[in-house]
């Protein structure tokens, strides 16, 4: 990636080679052309969510659709050797649950669903809002993936279904757990169940309990939902980072 250069969002530049002419959509064309007042023969950077990074030539630069020739490939810059998986009821507060979506792709994440449970205050989202969020969380970090963000989901529906290989469940309730990083030590693929502001009920703690997902601890304070979603993600940033997993 050229240094200094611009980031921009491309999902069709995957599998795009050398030479390609690529276009960016309305909302990243009237970034680069009205917010930034980039100009043809400028170069760019692109992402394509899938772990490569494009160098590009701006040849079409308007506000509704800019066009660009890719001029270098760098392929597979940072793949993490793990994968993140956060189910979280959103909160009541929006904004809370957004600043959690922001931070979770900075940190590193692959995947979030939003879960309906017994206690859920907020039952209605706007994912195409959550998109974007996660977009420009991506392009601000540097990160080359780009996560899944999933439709609100019963929370029995998920659990029922979820092939993690690690599965824990972060609740308060007294109960013999072990902290994050111990139930994590040896995996690679990561799901964590996060509730919502008055915690999952004894039912949905049980039903996770069947399949597979273990109780767990994330420290010995009692966290809000949206920081607790965003330990998980530092945990596994930081023990992979150091190789303590």
């Amino acid at each position: 990636m050229k240094e200094n250069a611009h980031l921009f969002y491309v999902p069709t530049a995957q599998n795009a080679v050398v030479g390609q002419q690529i276009y960016l959509d309305e909302d990243e064309s009237a970034h680069c052309a009205k917010v930034l007042r980039l100009r043809p023969g400028e170069i760019i950077s692109v992402i394509d969510g899938c772990g490569h990074i494009y160098d590009a030539e701006l040849t079409l630069c308007e506000k509704k659709c800019c066009g660009a020739t890719i001029t270098r490939i760098e392929s597979d810059v940072y793949i993490r050797p793990y994968r993140n998986h956060v189910a979280i009821a959103p909160t009541k507060n929006i904004d809370r649950f957004e600043w959690f979506v922001e931070k979770a792709v900075e940190f590193g994440i692959d995947e979030i669903t939003p879960l309906l449970c017994d206690h859920s205050e907020r039952k209605i989202l706007k994912i195409d809002r959550l998109q974007k969020i996660v977009i420009s969380a991506v392009k601000q970090s540097g990160n080359v993936i780009m996560p899944v963000v999933n439709e609100l989901t019963p929370y029995k529906d998920f659990v029922t279904n979820c092939k993690s290989s690690c599965k824990m469940i972060a609740h308060c309730e007294p109960q013999e757990k072990k902290f994050f990083t111990q139930n994590a030590a040896g995996a690679k693929d990561f799901c964590t169940l996060i509730g919502p502001e008055g915690d999952f009920s004894d039912n949905e703690i049980a039903i996770a309990l069947d399949n597979g997902f273990r109780p767990t601890s994330l420290g010995n304070t009692r966290l809000r939902t949206e920081t607790a979603g965003v330990a998980v993600c530092a945990f596994l940033a930081e023990v992979f980072a150091t190789g303590e997993v």
